[in-house]
């Protein structure tokens, strides 16, 4: 996927629907714990009729102490990394396959602009985190081009595509 060009609702729309088909072949749900995006993400995985099948909940952990609070990211991995990072995104995700019962959680947070830069973590940074009940766990960052909307419109793509990666191909595994 090229990071220049802008997705639009419709692309972030179509990867969550064939995301979802593919949950609901296995009989998965996912959860998402969105920062940056704010529930994007959630609003892309509902935006079909049937997603109930696939869509187990969503949290919106934009601050700090939500992040805590409701998936229990730890105040020394906040502190020492920052919430922009890959053990905050794994610890996300990991809370929100905790305190939920989606077989897949996939997470995000990062600096979608136009303020936030931070020395190392500039403006369209997202890090990611998904997290399956079968053990496979992964993080990313990536640096997106563009405007907030943009960031947070391929933010959302890219989160959903490579939570694919993470799903068997059958339900036996």
């Amino acid at each position: 996927m090229s990071t220049r060009n802008a997705p639009d609702d419709a692309d972030v729309v179509a990867a969550a629907l064939e995301l979802g088909r593919r949950l609901q072949a296995l009989g998965w749900m996912v959860a998402t714990v969105e920062s940056c995006t704010g529930g994007l993400v959630a609003r892309a995985l509902t935006e079909v009729g049937g997603s109930s099948a696939w869509f187990e909940r969503g949290f919106v952990t934009y601050s700090n102490d939500a992040k805590i609070e409701l998936v229990g990211v730890s105040a020394a991995t906040l502190a020492e990394h920052g919430a922009v990072s890959e053990p905050v995104a794994a610890e996300m995700a990991a809370g929100g396959l905790a305190r939920s019962r989606a077989r897949l959680a996939l997470s995000l947070t990062g600096i979608a602009g136009p303020s936030g830069a931070a020395p190392g973590k500039p403006v369209g940074t997202v890090c990611f985190g998904w997290a399956s009940a079968e053990g496979g766990h992964r993080t990313g960052t990536v640096l997106f081009e563009g405007d907030r909307a943009a960031v947070r419109r391929k933010a959302a793509l890219y989160a959903l595509r490579q939570a694919l990666v993470l799903l068997p191909d059958s339900p036996e595994g």
